[in-house]
């Protein structure tokens, strides 16, 4: 659902850059191919977290060409990710979430942190809220 194609490109000085067009917020770099897309989980997360902050749809990923690698955040902020998508496309604020969930403004506001590690229950919670669920698949 969240998995957006990732560009790699050599370097000069022999990194390799690592950019998203569906995230043109995310760059970074690493040493060697498998370095980089570590680093790119990160840049994603962070990049994915200023539309959040900004209150803005998620950019949809495209459909990768054929080889190219693509790059997920983690299963956590996914399921947040899931669950701010669903309040974004319903029109919901986080102050009417935060009403239905019979919360403070500041847990929802952690809810939605990717850098913070949210309770798995209070996700679920969330989602139901807004008449979705969540689901976990090990594939």
């Amino acid at each position: 659902m969240f998995d957006y194609p990732v560009t790699l490109t050599p370097d000069d000085n022999g990194t390799v850059l690592a950019t998203f067009a569906d995230v043109p917020e995310a760059i970074t770099f690493g040493a060697d191919e498998e370095e980089v897309l570590l680093n790119a989980v990160d840049a994603l997360e962070t990049g994915l977290s200023f539309y959040i902050d900004a209150r803005r749809p998620l950019p949809a990923p495209r459909r990768p060409a054929r080889g190219q690698k693509t790059v997920r955040p983690s299963a956590l902020e996914c399921a947040k990710l899931g669950v701010y998508q669903a309040m974004i496309e319903q029109g919901i604020k986080k102050a009417e979430l935060a009403r239905r969930l019979r919360w403070h403004m500041p847990q929802v506001d952690r809810l939605f942190d990717l850098r913070h590690a949210s309770n798995f229950d209070q996700i679920e919670a969330a989602a139901r809220a807004l008449g979705k669920s969540v689901t976990v698949s090990i594939v």
